[in-house]
């Protein structure tokens, strides 16, 4: 780019930190900053904003000249920063500890997002649930849990979640790919695929958001986004205020340029 941004985000799932011992990470770090940008990552769960664990990780990078406010930047690790970026950051040149407020306790739980009208059509599925969910699930008048099919052993099984979140939403390729909404009700056990709809609420998208026509490709297109709050919350926090930073400094740099 002729004119490269004062502010860039990146986004990618927690692995980016990890894989390789950190060098896929460190390589993304050294280019950015042979670009001019000093920069931070941070590990952001949904699950702060919805319920869903979607743990992703999001690195900001702002250019080198710019000074950033006092109140985003810590001189050490805090709760934005796992195992892996502390590592990270505690090695690395120009590493920016970015630092906001914990989010308030989530309010919305699982059962909240939940169309109870919709059939229940997957209880084949039930008889894959291991011994010890099962005897869990059995001790339960009402619950409702979520899994994913996994293969322990050789042998498929129904995992479960009982905790009020959905895990990680993915894109529908895969037998393995589609989670499972088991609801107990007076007893009666039943089981079925999220709906797009569900899958959306999962993501933070309202209601009123349009989604594509067939089952496949709403999975899809709510598999490979970004959470909505998760969202909303970097830019409040972060991007905006980076921006005024900027804005501010390339106008006050142009006002004190002497004329030729």
């Amino acid at each position: 780019m002729p004119q490269r941004p004062s502010v860039l985000l990146i986004e990618n799932v927690a692995g980016l930190l990890s894989a390789n011992q950190g060098t896929n990470y460190t390589k993304l770090h050294y280019v950015l900053n042979n670009l001019g940008y000093k920069s931070g990552a941070m590990l952001i769960d949904a699950v702060h904003f919805v319920p869903q664990s979607r743990p992703r990780v999001f690195v900001i990078a702002v250019s080198k000249g710019i000074d950033i406010p006092f109140e985003l930047a810590d001189t050490q690790p805090n709760w934005l920063h796992n195992k892996a970026a502390t590592v990270l950051g505690n090695d690395l040149p120009d590493w920016i500890w970015w630092k906001t407020e914990k989010p308030e306790k989530r309010k919305i739980s699982l059962s909240d997002i939940i169309d109870y009208t919709i059939p229940y059509d997957k209880n084949d599925v039930l008889r894959l649930i291991p011994p010890r969910h099962k005897e869990k699930l059995d001790g339960m008048d009402n619950a409702v849990a979520t899994g994913y099919r996994r293969t322990r052993n050789g042998k498929q099984c129904l995992e479960l979640r009982f905790d009020g979140v959905a895990g990680c939403l993915r894109t529908p390729e895969g037998g393995s790919s589609k989670q499972f909404l088991i609801v107990k009700q007076n007893g009666k056990v039943q089981a079925r695929l999220f709906s797009p709809r569900e899958a959306a609420r999962l993501m933070g998208a309202p209601d009123s958001y349009i989604l594509p026509d067939t089952y496949n490709d709403g999975y899809r297109a709510m598999g490979d986004a970004v959470a909505m709050p998760v969202a909303t919350f970097i830019g409040q926090s972060f991007l905006t205020k980076l921006m005024e930073v900027a804005y501010n400094e390339r106008h006050e740099r142009k006002e004190v340029r002497i004329p030729s």
